[in-house]
Formats: C-alpha cells, sequence, structure tokens
C-alpha cells in the first residue's frame, strides 16, 4: 500500500497548488507577498529594449515560463501578461478564472544575435507538453492553453516546420500535438506583482511545487541554451 499510497498523495498535492487564485482576496496577498521581498531585479528601459526583437508564448502559468524564458541566453527581457483574446485590458483575476478568451502568456525581447526565433521555438516546446489540450501540470482552462504566435510569415512558417519535425520523428508517440498557431495581434502586460514572480517569491508553494521542477527539467536538457549566471 505504501508504493500506491505515496504517488497518490503527490499527486493530491500538485491538484490543490495551482496558478489560479482560490478566491478573490488571493491576488492581494500575493501582492503583498511580492512587496515583502527585497529582491533588486534590474529592469531595462523601453528606450533599451527597442534595440531586440519580441517574440510571444502561452504555455501554462506565466510564472513558469517567464522563469524559464528568463534563464535563455540572447533573453534580455521577459513580461508577463495576457494574449490570444479580444477583450481589452484584461485582469489576472479574469483571465485565471476563465472570463476571457485570453491564455497566461509570455512577451520575449531577445537579440537575435545570439539567438534566433527557431531556437526560441525550440526552446517553448522543450519547457511544456505541447499535446496536453487546455492543461498545463496541475493548472486546467483555455487560459493555460499551447500557444506559439506569430508576426510574419516566416515566423509562421517555422513554427508549422518545426511542429512537423516534431510529428515526423513521433517525439510525443500518438499523442497529438495541440499548440494553437495564431497570428499575434495584442499583448497585455500582467499586474506589476506577477512581473518576475519565481525569483521575488522563491517560497511560494506553487514555485517550489511546480514553477522550479519545471525550470530545473528544462534547464537539464537545454544546458547549451543557458545563460551563465543563470539560477
Amino acid at each position: 500500500m505504501k508504493s500506491v499510497r505515496t504517488p497518490f498523495l503527490i499527486l493530491l498535492l500538485l491538484a490543490s497548488i495551482s496558478c489560479q487564485p482560490k478566491n478573490k482576496s488571493d491576488n492581494q496577498e500575493v501582492a503583498q507577498t511580492n512587496e515583502s521581498e527585497n529582491h533588486s531585479i534590474a529592469k531595462l528601459s523601453s528606450e533599451e529594449l527597442q534595440k531586440y526583437k519580441t517574440a510571444y508564448f502561452a504555455s501554462g502559468c506565466f510564472w513558469c515560463v517567464e522563469a524559464i524564458f528568463e534563464s535563455v541566453k540572447g533573453v534580455k527581457e521577459v513580461y508577463s501578461g495576457y494574449s490570444g483574446g479580444f477583450e481589452k485590458n484584461p485582469t489576472y483575476e479574469e483571465v485565471s478564472y476563465g472570463r476571457t478568451h485570453h491564455a497566461e502568456a509570455v512577451e520575449v525581447y531577445y537579440d537575435p544575435e545570439t539567438i534566433s526565433f527557431t531556437q526560441l521555438v525550440q526552446v517553448f516546446f522543450g519547457s511544456h507538453d505541447p499535446t496536453s489540450l487546455n492543461r498545463q501540470g496541475p493548472d486546467r482552462g483555455a487560459q493555460y492553453r499551447s500557444i506559439a504566435f506569430y508576426k510574419n510569415d516566416k515566423e509562421k512558417k517555422i513554427i508549422q516546420d518545426y511542429i512537423a519535425k516534431l510529428e515526423a520523428e513521433n517525439v510525443y508517440g500518438d499523442r497529438s500535438i495541440v499548440t494553437e498557431v495564431t497570428p499575434f495581434e495584442k499583448f497585455y502586460k500582467a499586474e506589476e506583482y506577477h512581473q518576475d514572480y519565481e525569483r521575488r517569491n522563491p517560497n511560494n508553494s506553487y514555485i517550489r511545487n511546480v514553477s522550479i521542477p519545471r525550470l530545473n527539467r528544462f534547464k537539464e536538457n537545454f544546458k547549451s541554451y543557458l545563460k551563465e549566471d543563470v539560477h
């Protein structure tokens, strides 16, 4: 019984932890937790960011996704936010409860001389399960769906060709890739307390049990892509 019970308890624990707030007061509590941390994180100015290209992806809770892309060399800045819907100015509560058509997404600023869009697509597919429909880990709902956004035909072809490659190599066996390949339209930056959330809140239960293990799996598989000073 012991060997059966342990995995069950782990699954039960993960099921009780999610990126979605449990009640309306959770947003305020998250913000307060964030403000209590005294981590100084240098951010590039909007003028500095203009020198770089942008890419947009959605693959589950943006706390996890932001941390993954932040660890990649050539990536200069990452913002958490919302994209893929048509409602204007969505809030965390609206998106996380599935009240809009948006997904939690990230905006990635990168230096194309160091890392290419193709490599970012590889990071995207290599850091989540693209066969999981409207779900990623313990987070369920269309707001956590897998989306690769493109801004032009070249980017669209890169994404589609990489999906075709994964399917031809039978990477996921009989499971189909359900990632949406979607033209980019608008990115809404999330509330300030969500930015750099994993680094600012290392003791948060979701971060400890979901984000950090996911980040560590990515780092193990993409060692050559990592920044030298990645935490």
